[in-house]
């Protein structure tokens, strides 16, 4: 019991601190701030892609198994061969291509309280207005670009 209430609790300081420290090691990060496109959630979906922007599936496999970027796999289990430490918090992802729509992919990656209002999910492209005591680095930014979040997306999908 002790060692599982452990690794709860070290699963949830990672998730909970991800947003904060995600991107500081990636030197790409850019010093300007790209602007915040608004979304709307109909139904549970986010039904166009954010910005208008397509997204590209290699780019997306690459953001969500890197710990400087979106680090999915420290919550959820994914087809990947670049790591083999997977999270257990959230659920596995291989085959979410087959089970969900994309555009209620979209709002569970840019904001999954919108979704599940209990969730410790980030919300990787929420308004940056609403984001509780960002990091310096986030200060009016998104955790991911609208390109990240569509090329995550365009991943996702290819995942059957």
């Amino acid at each position: 019991m002790v060692n599982t209430n452990r690794h709860i609790l070290k699963t949830c300081f990672l998730v909970l601190c991800l947003p904060f420290t995600v991107m500081a090691a990636d030197t790409e990060m850019s010093s300007t701030i790209e602007p915040y496109c608004e979304w709307q959630s109909v139904n549970h979906t986010i039904k166009q892609p954010l910005c208008g922007l397509t997204g590209d599936a290699v780019r997306g496999q690459e953001i969500v198994s890197n710990g400087s970027s979106g680090n999915c796999v420290a919550c959820h289990t994914l087809p990947v061969s670049n790591t083999n430490v997977f999270g257990t918090i959230g659920p596995p992802l291989e085959g979410v291509g087959t089970r969900l729509p994309v555009e209620y992919m979209r709002l569970r990656i840019v904001d999954s309280r919108d979704f599940s209002p209990m969730s410790i999910m980030p919300g990787f492209y929420r308004n940056p207005e609403y984001i509780n005591r960002p990091g310096k680095m986030y200060e009016g930014r998104t955790f991911l670009t609208a390109q990240q979040i569509e090329d995550v997306i365009a991943y996702l999908v290819t995942l059957k």
